[in-house]
């Protein structure tokens, strides 16, 4: 009977002592690996509470005012870009996952059979679209000016030996642009949640090395937070590793 009147207590102190946090997401592995983590948390007296939003702007503006206490959903010169055009005051407290962009068709087997004057939908984000042109790049398709460093724009395009024709939408509608560009380049978060396999349907993907490590990110002044090294720890847990990597399969890479 003691030992259960201690138990009982023990619990209790536990519950009492338990924080609740909400954490932004985006669609896809963003979501679907916080939905792991959540379980893993709880048994930690860590209490999550996942928000998904459907672009890569109102994650930040949420955090910023104080909707969520932390985001998971973007790289680093993403948030970079936004904390200097927005003046958000955030700071990234660990790296999560790297989602190599890939290059899709409904019409292609390959880049070399674009044709003459093709339309190539991409992201109309500065980072993201920069990224895309330089998978372009990467790839031979396109030149663009080294100095525009990780966000160069169409204007920074040097050599477009086949006068390729960009249009620029928003990352979520580029799975939808399949059915009338030539190709889109689509982050992976995105493909995965239109049902489109990075593995098995891309005709080009971004390199292993990719600068584009993905962050969990907090105001300033919270990085030291208990809640933010019991969220670090438990993202960075073998569970979770190895979550990612069985379900995964190489589309999605601990970045850790």
């Amino acid at each position: 009977m003691l030992r259960l009147i201690a138990a009982a207590l023990a619990l209790s102190a536990g519950m009492a002592g338990a924080e609740d946090i909400k954490v932004g997401v985006t669609p896809g592995e963003h979501a679907e690996i916080m939905e792991q983590i959540v379980p893993l948390a709880a048994a930690k007296g860590l209490n999550i509470d996942v928000v998904e939003f459907s672009d890569y702007v109102v994650p930040n503006t949420a955090l910023a005012d104080g909707d969520l206490n932390a985001n998971s959903f973007q790289h680093v010169p993403f948030l970079e870009n936004q904390i200097k055009d927005r003046g958000f005051d955030l700071v990234v407290v660990a790296k999560t996952i790297t989602t190599p962009m890939g290059v899709y068709s409904s019409k292609l087997k390959s880049l070399d059979e674009l044709p003459e004057g093709a339309n190539v939908a991409i992201p109309n984000d500065p980072t993201n679209g920069g990224r895309a042109l330089l998978v372009l790049a990467d790839e031979g398709v396109i030149k663009v000016n080294p100095d525009a460093g990780l966000v160069p724009t169409v204007l920074d395009i040097t050599e477009n030996p086949k006068n390729l024709k960009f249009r620029e939408l928003d990352a979520a509608q580029l799975p939808r642009a399949l059915e009338d560009a030539d190709a889109a380049v689509i982050n992976t978060n995105f493909a995965l949640a239109a049902g489109i396999s990075p593995r098995e349907d891309s005709i080009a993907m971004e390199k292993a090395d990719s600068p584009y490590a993905n962050v969990i990110a907090v105001r300033k002044g919270d990085e030291e937070q208990p809640w933010v090294k019991t969220l670090v720890e438990v993202y960075h847990s073998p569970e979770i590793k190895n979550y990612i990597e069985t379900k995964y399969e190489g589309a999605v890479i601990p970045a850790w």
